[in-house]
């Protein structure tokens, strides 16, 4: 089936938080640097969106002012799940992640027997509960 979409690349994955300084801090700690910050309008009230760049991964982190604030607060759906990150080394990645104290939800890199040689993966997570998934393909 021909898809007559050109789609080459993920731009950039959007994250609503609820504490934009909170959130961008934890994801400099994670090696991305915001590149490009922005107000913008919703329901007649001012949110913020920053977008944080790592090479070439984009993160939005966007927070939207009350009330929808607190819908994202309560939310149990519709929020990213997870954003998996590719990285060389899955046990460097592993102890180095620990040594900078971040929440690990799993004791050790979890194989899969995913791709012709599975792969090997562990998730922290965020400020607002998103789950980040560090992944090596073997």
């Amino acid at each position: 089936m021909q898809n007559p979409i050109n789609i080459t690349a993920i731009q950039h994955i959007g994250i609503p938080v609820t504490d934009i300084t909170n959130s961008q801090a934890f994801y400099e700690r994670l090696g991305f640097a915001n590149v490009m910050q922005a107000g913008f309008i919703d329901g007649g009230k001012p949110g913020t969106c920053v977008m944080m760049q790592r090479g070439e991964m984009i993160i939005e982190l966007y927070q939207l002012p009350e009330p929808a604030l607190s819908e994202i607060r309560t939310r149990k759906n519709g929020h990213i799940d997870h954003v998996a990150f590719n990285v060389r080394d899955i046990d460097e990645a592993f102890t180095t992640i620990q040594q900078a104290g971040f929440t690990i939800i799993e004791p050790e890199p979890v194989f899969l027997q995913f791709w012709a040689n599975g792969c090997k993966y562990f998730n922290i997570t965020g400020p607002d509960g998103e789950r980040l998934e560090f992944n090596q393909i073997l």
